[in-house]
Formats: structure tokens, sequence, C-alpha cells
């Protein structure tokens, strides 16, 4: 499978703020890659990077098969970005809008916009300085969902959305993929994260801490586990792999390490397992593991 994305060992600072930090990155095309960090992490220098805003003093990024700033204007008709914080020509209503950005890229038909306004629940008729945080999201949104890019970077694209806004854009990005886009995904909303992402990559300090799918970062992190057996399990304690074990009476409760779940099972077992119980690591987890030093 080909690269949409290519970075190799960027690094940019600014003055005495090292941004990024010989970070390297590849995203596969035609899938969803979750990008996650918090602000400060690098997240948006990366991108302002990819789509060719700011140089990096060192490293290369190539997008598509091109350099971000050498083929701007060829892959900008490639690529549809939607920004966290959207800011709109304040005189012109939304569907003036849209119909500029679109207008830009090159592509956009007007069933598929009106399509996506009455899915999106957006009044196209207002004007910009009317919208709220929500609705100048929602129309960043149309207008790059309505186009037919190859890639789209999205920049904590749903900021300011409501539950059901976020249920139709999953739906969207879906969408995209089905028809072989890929996805870079920048996002706080972990949730969204693991219902989308094919592969994920965490940011820590300008650099990639960890990347890969969900599956195979879950199989390195602990499974809590509730049960109940018949008799005692005995040593379970000093199991390997094994931690925060507490027995009370006929009732277990634990965390495994992913490759050590098997042998626990067994033991469950040999004493007689009548229910249980096993809550498998989230994102979050994850994603604290990197961070929740720094944060205490």
């Amino acid at each position: 499978m080909t690269n949409s994305i290519e970075i190799r060992d960027l690094t940019k600072t600014f003055g005495r703020t090292v941004a990024l930090d010989r970070l390297s990155l590849d995203v596969r095309e035609g899938e969803v890659h979750g990008f996650l960090g918090p602000n400060g992490a690098g997240k948006t220098t990366t991108i302002r990077i990819l789509l060719g805003l700011i140089r990096p003093d060192t490293g290369t990024a190539t997008v598509l098969g091109g350099h971000p700033i050498r083929d701007a204007v060829d892959l900008h008709r490639r690529i549809a970005y939607v920004p966290g914080d959207v800011e709109l020509w304040p005189q012109l209503t939304g569907g003036e809008a849209i119909d500029i950005l679109t207008r830009l890229r090159g592509d956009g038909e007007p069933t598929r916009i009106a399509e996506l306004c009455e899915r999106f629940d957006l009044d196209r008729t207002k004007k910009g300085r009317t919208y709220s945080k929500g609705n100048r999201q929602k129309v960043a949104l149309v207008a790059a969902l309505a186009s037919r890019a190859d890639l789209y970077i999205l920049d904590e694209p749903t900021s300011g959305l409501d539950p059901l806004m976020e249920a139709i854009f999953q739906d969207e990005i879906r969408g995209l993929v089905a028809r072989g886009a890929t996805v870079l995904l920048s996002s706080h909303i972990l949730g969204q994260v693991e219902a989308l992402a094919h592969t994920v990559s965490i940011i820590r300090e300008g650099s990639i801490v960890e990347t890969g799918t969900l599956a195979s970062m879950r199989h390195l992190r602990r499974t809590t586990i509730q049960a109940t057996t018949t008799a005692p399990v005995n040593g379970l304690a000093h199991m390997t792999g094994v931690h925060h074990a507490q027995v009370d009476g006929d009732r277990v409760t634990m965390e495994v390490d992913g490759e050590h779940i098997g042998s626990v099972m067994s033991q469950l077992s040999a004493a007689g397992l009548q229910s249980i119980v096993a809550h498998p690591p989230t994102l979050e987890q994850m994603l604290l593991r990197h961070y929740g030093e720094a944060t205490r």
C-alpha cells in the first residue's frame, strides 16, 4: 500500500521553542489516520507544513507524491482542509462562503452541497457574522466534504458540534474512505478517533512516541477483568502480567497485560469460573500513558 503522506525527521523551531523534533510519520492511502496529542504537542505545526504554509527547518514532507510548497497549486486541488477554528467573511452568507471555497478547489456539486447542508442542519442564507462557532464549523465541513479530494486534512473538525452532528460527521468520513480517499484526523475527541481511525499516532513534544493500529496498541495495554469463581483462585497476585489483584469472597478484580490474558483465563476456569466482565483498554488510557506522568 502506498502512502499519501510521508514525513521524515521534520524539525521546526520558533525562536527557542522546539515545535517539531525530528518527527516522522506515514499516512497510508485509503485510511483514516488519527493524530493525537494535546495543544502545543506539534499537531497544527505539522499540518501547516503539509499544507505548504510554513517551511520546516530540516527534514522532508511528501504529500500525494508532491512537495507541499513547490507543488502547492496542484496539491491544493486534491486536498480538502478543515481547521479547528473557522473564520468566515462576515458579510457573506454561509452558502456564498461554501461556493467560494469549493470553486477555489474547482469542484463541489450543488446537489451534494444541498444534501450536506440538510444533513448538518445548516441554514445557508444567514450571514457569516451571525453564525455560532458550531455553524461556522459546519460551513467548512460542507465545503470540504462536498469535494472529490484525494486527501482530507481535518484539524479538530467537529469542534463546537453537538453529538448528533458528530454521528453524521463519522458517517460522512466512512463514505470518503469507501471511495478510496485518505483522512488525516487530528482530534481531541478520543471516541471519534476510536470509531474512525485505522491507525493512530501519538505526538508528544514534537515527536511521535507511538504509532500503530488500535488493536496492536491495545495488545500492549492492561485489560480490567472482574470475575466470579466457585473456588479461591490460588496465586493470582503472583502471576506474571497480573496487576492490582483484589479478592472479595468469590469475586476477583485485576488488571492483566494483553499477552497474559490466556493464562489468567485458564487459572480462572480451573477455579470454577461463573461470570466474567472484561473492559478492554481505551484510547484515552493509551494517551494518558504518555502524558499522565507529565500531568501529575
